[in-house]
This record gives structure tokens, C-alpha cells and sequence, in this order.
């Protein structure tokens, strides 16, 4: 019998069944290749409608901050005959120009219309961010929410009542002893806004105090500790925003000083009652 006659094996060899194996690996490597090149991908089509249908919701809600704000500007600047009086304070003012007529009733109606716009911006703003909020964040916007508008209201009241005319009489009666002041419209509303708009913002120190407390990014002991940087930082940020006079300064920054020492015993109270919570739990 021929050993060799065989010829029908398919590993003649151990060298031959080495060969073999390279081989048939090498032919699974193409086609799980082949494979994946011809794989389709999937879509994810979960991810693109969230991503849409979140654009969508904040730009309905940028809508309906808009819509609010032209309805304001209309019934403002068709009325500025009634208010105008209260604004400028019976104080003599100038116009430079026909078109400085238009510019500063557009000015100061558009002021006020994002004023009054502003409680329902927040409102349309929080409806579109809640559902992302955890339960602790939620909670403290929509508990001091109102505080915030509130605090914000008082603010521009103080500097309206108190800032404004304190600090107008101030640099007009400086400016009249060597000179013929005439203050013409624009530099009164630019100046109004400045005295009013900014120290409602500062206002709403003692809220952000509270949630950066409540987050547990914020400490009684950490504010006392940096209490005379704090009060430095409030200086510059006053006389930043004020007109540049000592009184306008001094005015904003006494009352922001007590509100930052407010602000601490807010904290230690929202400490306090954290830590009763614990001790019940």
C-alpha cells in the first residue's frame, strides 16, 4: 500500500496544519471586517427629538417672554404723558434734537417694559428648567422666588427714592458753582438707570448667600472669615456702579454692608435647621 497514495488529505503535515489554521484565520478577520463595513449604523433616535424637543420648550418660552415685553412697550409708551412726570421729578430738562425726542421716549419705555417683564421671564425660565432641577433646587426657587423679585423691587425703590435724588442734587449743586448746568434728557435717564437698575441687582445678595449655603458651597465661618475682602469687593463693586461721587458710594455701600451681615445670620440659620434635621433623621 502506497503511504503517499492518499491525496485526498487535507493536512498532509504538522507544517501543512499550521498553514491551514493561518489561513482560516485569516479569511474570519475579512469577513468580520466585511461585516462591520456594510453594518449599518444605528441611530439614536431618542437623543435628537430630546435635544429638539428641549430647543423647542426654551424658545417658546422666549416667545412668550417677548410677547410680554412688546405688550409692555406699548401700554408704556402710549402713556408716557401720565408717568413722565413722576420719572424726571419736575426737573428742567433739555432736548438736543427732533430725533433725541424719539430716543429717549424709546429708552426709558423699553427700561421699564424689561422691569415689569423681568418677574415673568424668571417665571417662564423656571417652568423650562424644573424638570432638570434636582429636588433640593427646585424646592429653594420655588420658595424664594418671590423673595428674589421682592428683594429686587426694594432695591430699585431705594435707589429711586434715596440713591437717585440724593446724588442728582449733590453733583448738580457741585456743577453750579462755576457753571450753567443744563441736563439734557438722555444724560438724566442714563443716569437714573444707573442709580436704580444695578442696586436692585446687589439687593439680591442675601438669596444668593442663602443658595450657595444651601448647596453646600457656603459657610457662616467662611463669610466671617473673609468678611473685610467681602467689604472691600463691595466698595469697588459700588463705586462701579454708582455715579463718581462719595455720596452715591457711601449710599449703596452702607446698606449693602448691613445686608452682607444679614446674610451670615441667614446662613447660620439655614445651618442651624440642617442640622436639626440630621440629628432627627
Amino acid at each position: 500500500m502506497d503511504p503517499y497514495g492518499d491525496h485526498n488529505r487535507k493536512i498532509l503535515s504538522p507544517l501543512d496544519k499550521v498553514v491551514v489554521e493561518k489561513q482560516e484565520k485569516l479569511v474570519e478577520v475579512k469577513e468580520s471586517v466585511v461585516e462591520v463595513v456594510h453594518e449599518e449604523p444605528e441611530l439614536d433616535l431618542n437623543s435628537n427629538p430630546s435635544l429638539v424637543d428641549h430647543l423647542t420648550d426654551l424658545r417658546k418660552q422666549l416667545v412668550k417672554g417677548a410677547a410680554v415685553f412688546l405688550f409692555f412697550l406699548i401700554v408704556i409708551f402710549s402713556t408716557i404723558n401720565f408717568w413722565f412726570p413722576y420719572v424726571t421729578r419736575g426737573h428742567e430738562l433739555i432736548i438736543l434734537g427732533p430725533l433725541e425726542v424719539v430716543k429717549f421716549y424709546m429708552s426709558i419705555s423699553t427700561a421699564l417694559a424689561f422691569g415689569l417683564t423681568l418677574p415673568f421671564l424668571s417665571h417662564f425660565l423656571w417652568q423650562f428648567v424644573e424638570p432638570g432641577l434636582n429636588e433640593r433646587e427646585s424646592r429653594f426657587l420655588s420658595l424664594y422666588s418671590p423673595i428674589m423679585l421682592l428683594l429686587f423691587l426694594i432695591g430699585v425703590s431705594f435707589g429711586y427714592l434715596v440713591v437717585n435724588p440724593l446724588s442728582y442734587q449733590f453733583l448738580v449743586a457741585l456743577g453750579a458753582v462755576n457753571f450753567n448746568v443744563m441736563v439734557s434728557a438722555q444724560e438724566y435717564i442714563g443716569f437714573l438707570l444707573m442709580t436704580t437698575m444695578p442696586i436692585g441687582l446687589l439687593f439680591e445678595l442675601p438669596i444668593v448667600a442663602l443658595f450657595l449655603a444651601t448647596i453646600g458651597l457656603l459657610t457662616a465661618e467662611s463669610m466671617r472669615k473673609v468678611r473685610k475682602w467681602s467689604y472691600l469687593a463691595i466698595a469697588i463693586v459700588s463705586a462701579l456702579i454708582t455715579p463718581p461721587d462719595f455720596v452715591s458710594q457711601l449710599l449703596v455701600l452702607i446698606p449693602m454692608a448691613l445686608l452682607y451681615e444679614a446674610s451670615i445670620y441667614i446662613v447660620m440659620y439655614v445651618e442651624r435647621r440642617s442640622a436639626v434635621a440630621n440629628e432627627t433623621l
